[in-house]
């Protein structure tokens, strides 16, 4: 639209529609809105701290809910961002569901619901090192026999799995004021602890929040060839005569096998590795390689090279087992599309279930069990989602999104529910087109 120039000494920018903005979509040319500001993202995505691909699900939309959510530091944040401004948004009338969310945060920040209470992640760090000291003392003082054996590998999946809850904390800036000692504690436990990459985690998961179950964009639902995921998707596929590597028609089943037993143990492991070598993310590298040097220095003696190795891959399989049906259950079931390009608040609630809290699914899910919450203020300490809870719950009412919790048993079980529902789809497609 209009030229820019200066007035009083400060940039005046250009005014550009919604359908302006909307036609810089392209890799070479790439624009996002944030608080009704114009950006071009086109050479900065490379640079995006969270990844090229993150930044980029946003073009030719407004990015603002996303922006505010994964950012702590918005005023550092906006000054790196004024160089690459291009425009304003010329009369934008936001919907009433988009005022409406900036209202609950303000509210959720008026509550103090960003503030952590320190006591609370001391204690769940502390409760994962005695379990992994009681796993090892029960091997060392017990003997290998199958109970000790087993009783430690169900002792150290759990410290494992809780491992998982830390990190997943420490990734989402939601432990320190400070996002150094975050990410610094993020490494050490994700790396020290677990064995894997800090970045590695970041891409993947960062992805994940900005466009849950988006085909293309999150890469949660992104094994095609293995499982086929959503309603019109499973159709669309089957029109197509596409077909995977396994017939979907049977993927309730497999799922047991290909699923649960082995994401951890087998595929992470080789994507973990191939992304840091690829990205020469020595740093990673030698926290995760520090894990298994304290793992078979622990347990190499006690069980011997071999011993030690097989009763890591039983740690991790039980462990998968559990990160498995946690962290499908708030999502399989839900809407799995392409990018409809909805506001924050109605993405994130189609997308996304809870389960009903209790101090068991609190603990056995590290509160993924507000899954809802959690989505919607990713920064927010865990400890504090039930309190944002009802607020979330009301707004939904008020514009007619259902928002959904489902008993422990009835999340767990909708997943290979979902998953036959949706192969029976593909395959009546399948068959019955042309």
């Amino acid at each position: 639209m209009g030229k820019g120039g200066y007035k009083n000494g400060h940039k005046d920018y250009p005014t550009y529609t919604w359908d302006e903005v909307g036609e810089h979509t392209h890799m070479d040319d790439k624009w996002i809105v944030v608080n009704d500001d114009i950006y071009d993202i086109t050479h900065f995505s490379k640079k995006h701290p969270g990844g090229a691909r993150l930044i980029s699900h946003f073009a030719g939309q407004d990015a603002t809910d996303a922006w505010t959510a994964f950012h702590d530091h918005k005023d550092m944040v906006s000054k790196y961002m004024k160089p690459i401004k291009v425009g304003t948004l010329c009369n934008d009338k936001q919907v009433q569901i988009k005022r409406d969310f900036r209202k609950l945060r303000e509210k959720a920040e008026e509550m103090d619901l960003f503030k952590v209470k320190t006591p609370f992640y001391l204690a769940h760090i502390g409760h994962i090192i005695a379990l992994e000291v009681i796993g090892y003392l029960l091997l060392k003082y017990y003997g290998i026999g199958w109970g000790p054996w087993l009783l430690a590998a169900a002792i150290l999946a759990t410290a494992q799995a809780q491992s998982g809850w830390s990190q997943h904390d420490y990734g989402h800036l939601s432990v320190f004021p400070n996002s150094k000692l975050n990410h610094l504690m993020h490494h050490f436990v994700i790396g020290t602890l677990k064995g894997a990459s800090s970045n590695w985690w970041n891409h993947r998961h960062y992805q994940h929040h900005a466009k849950p179950n988006v085909a293309l964009m999150d890469p949660d639902i992104s094994l095609p060839y293995v499982f086929i995921l959503g309603k019109r998707l499973a159709r669309v596929w089957g029109e197509k005569k596409r077909e995977g590597f396994l017939p979907y028609q049977f993927q309730h089943i497999y799922y047991f096998v290909f699923g649960p037993p082995l994401l951890l143990p087998t595929y992470f492991h080789f994507e973990n590795i191939y992304f840091v070598i690829k990205r020469k993310l020595w740093g990673d590298l030698f926290a995760t390689v520090s894990f298994f040097v304290r793992w078979f220095v622990c347990y190499g003696p006690l069980l011997g090279g071999w011993g030690a190795f097989w009763f890591y891959m039983l740690v991790r399989s039980l462990e998968s087992h559990w990160f498995v049906w946690v962290t499908q259950m708030s999502h399989i079931s839900m809407e799995i599309e392409k990018d409809q390009q909805a506001d924050w608040f109605t993405s994130q609630l189609k997308s996304t279930c809870n389960v009903h809290p209790s101090l068991f699914n609190d603990w056995f899910t590290g509160h993924l069990n507000f899954q809802i919450e959690h989505h919607l203020f990713p920064t927010m300490p865990r400890h504090n989602y039930i309190k944002i809870k009802p607020h979330v719950e009301a707004m939904a009412k008020k514009h007619g999104i259902p928002y959904v919790s489902k008993t422990l048993y009835r999340a767990f079980a909708d997943i290979p529910r979902s998953l036959q529902e949706y192969g029976e789809l593909w395959y009546d497609a399948f068959h019955t087109t042309g």
